[in-house]
This record gives structure tokens, C-alpha cells and sequence, in this order.
């Protein structure tokens, strides 16, 4: 675990998150300044592609919580039907010194569960129907812990940008692909050389292979140890390490995968929503390891 105190985990937290928007809108207005001058769209084009990126780092900055749940489909839990999430969410919140954040829910199979927002005053916790089928009040109570350790440490703010940009990279590519092929086929029509098109569509194909390693590598750039720590840290919310360390047994021994999820939000959930399938650049430690290091805790 690491040495700093929590205070000095939220601020790098905080520090890293403007660090990011910065290196993405730089790289973003690299990319968006040679469309401008290969169509000569001139100022008119510098100034648009300036307020669409301000836009849009807004919108990752202010909406992007809202973003990531309505990607999922997530919806805002009953009260009265989910009394006993609530509860717990309401427990562990108080425990952890944090208001209670907003509760959703997700109909869906996979145990699992995620915590987002940009600070601990609007964040907001979503769990799986098949997380709550799964887990007693113990394991239930052991991963909103977990969740709402994202939240005290800040990791939530990093954790939901970093998806909503890996959205905007993933939707580029298609773009991208989609304008490749297209211009492929004007190509064939016209039956000539055009040394234009022939950039677009090189710069089109190598983007189209290279954004899945770059949303990869956002990804694994949110250091695993965010895990390690939130583990640590919601058993110590609770006094109680067995709860997660059993809840993450039972999500381990769910092998399918979530119908419902993409490159851009799976770091976001407690476990891997691919299953147990192992990809490159994980940003989920192996639960087994998890496990383990829960059990080794001393309260």
C-alpha cells in the first residue's frame, strides 16, 4: 500500500485528472488542425474545432458520471424496493465520512458493481441485479465499501473521464473506418489517383488499428494499485476484510461475460465485465491476488 496519506492520494488523484484533459485536448487538436488545413477550412475551422473541444472536456469534467450510467443503461434504484441497498450504501457512506451518493441499478446477470461522479458530494454507486441475487448483507456491504473507497479517494474523477474520453477514441475510429471505406469506394468510381484521398484513407487505417491499443493504454495507465487500495481501504471502512474477500470469490466464479459494457467503461467495475477472459493492458489485478491480500489484512 502505498505511503501517502489520503489527503495526498485525492490531490494526485485531482492532479492527474487535469494532466490528462490537457495531454488529451492537445493530442485532440493535433489531430482535428490537419482536417482544418487539408479541407482549408482556415480560421472559421481553428475556432470550431477550439469550442468543441472546450465542449467536450466540459462535458467530461461535469457530465461525465451521467455519461458512464446511461451508457450501461443504469437506473436510479427504488428505495422502497431496494431498501436494503440503500441501507448499506447509507452505512458505509456515514462510516466513510462521505454523504450517501446516489443509488442505481443495472438488470443485469454478471455480479458486479461500480462507483462514479466527480467528487464524493456528486457521485453516484450502480450494482448488478446478479450482484445483489449473488452476495448476503456481509459481501454486499464488502463491495459497496470497495466502491465507495473510489469515492473518498478521488479515484472516481479519473476513473469516469478517462472513460468518457475512451469513448470519443473509440467513436473516432469508427468514424474513421467507416470514412476509409467510403472513400475506397468514390475512389473506384472516379478510377483515379487522388493523393488526398489516399492520406485520409492511410491516416484513416492507421488510426482504426492503433485507438483499441491507445483506449487500452489510457486504461492501464489508472495504476492497478487503485484496487489493491480500495480493497484495503473498505475493510477498513467496515472492520471487515472476509465480506469483499468472499464477495470476490463468487464474482470470480462468474465466468460470462456482462451483455452490456465496452472498452471505455470496463475499468470502472469492481471486477473485469469481460469474464475471466485475460486482456492486454488489464487494469484489474487478479482477483485471487486480491483475495489474498484481503485475508492477510489484520483489523
Amino acid at each position: 500500500m502505498s505511503r501517502k496519506t489520503l489527503y495526498e492520494l485525492q490531490a494526485d488523484n485531482v492532479r492527474k485528472t487535469y494532466l490528462f484533459i490537457i495531454t488529451f485536448s492537445l493530442i485532440l487538436f493535433a489531430i482535428g488542425y490537419f482536417f482544418v488545413w487539408y479541407f482549408n477550412w482556415g480560421l472559421t475551422g481553428v475556432v470550431l474545432l477550439a469550442i468543441f473541444i472546450v465542449l467536450y472536456n466540459w462535458i467530461a469534467y461535469e457530465q461525465s458520471d451521467k455519461i458512464a450510467l446511461a451508457s450501461v443503461g443504469a437506473i436510479p434504484a427504488n428505495p422502497e424496493e431496494y431498501y436494503v441497498l440503500h441501507n448499506i450504501v447509507e452505512e458505509v457512506a456515514l462510516a466513510a465520512g462521505i454523504p450517501k451518493p446516489n443509488v442505481y441499478i443495472m438488470e443485469e446477470s454478471q455480479p458486479n458493481a461500480f462507483a462514479t461522479g466527480k467528487d464524493p458530494k456528486h457521485a453516484s454507486v450502480c450494482v448488478t441485479t446478479g450482484l445483489l441475487q449473488m452476495m448476503n448483507r456481509e459481501e454486499l456491504q464488502g463491495v459497496i465499501a470497495h466502491e465507495i473507497s473510489h469515492i473518498r479517494n478521488r479515484d472516481i474523477l479519473l476513473m469516469t473521464v478517462v472513460a468518457v474520453v475512451a469513448g470519443l477514441i473509440i467513436l473516432l475510429r469508427d468514424v474513421m473506418l467507416r470514412s476509409m471505406w467510403w472513400g475506397m469506394g468514390e475512389s473506384r468510381r472516379r478510377d483515379k489517383n487522388d493523393n488526398g484521398a489516399i492520406i485520409l484513407l492511410i491516416i484513416g487505417l492507421i488510426f482504426s488499428i492503433i485507438a483499441p491499443l491507445i483506449v487500452l493504454i489510457i486504461r492501464s495507465a489508472i495504476s492497478r494499485q487503485r484496487e489493491y487500495l480500495a480493497d484495503a481501504t473498505g475493510a477498513y471502512i467496515v472492520r471487515d476484510p472476509y465480506g469483499l474477500a468472499s464477495a470476490l470469490e463468487k464474482i470470480g466464479s462468474y465466468t460470462r461475460p456482462m451483455r452490456v459494457t465496452s472498452d471505455a467503461t470496463a475499468h470502472l467495475f469492481i471486477s473485469n465485465p469481460f469474464g475471466r477472459v485475460e486482456k492486454l493492458f488489464a487494469t484489474h489485478p487478479p482477483i485471487e491476488e486480491r483475495i489474498k491480500r484481503l485475508k492477510s489484512l489484520t483489523m
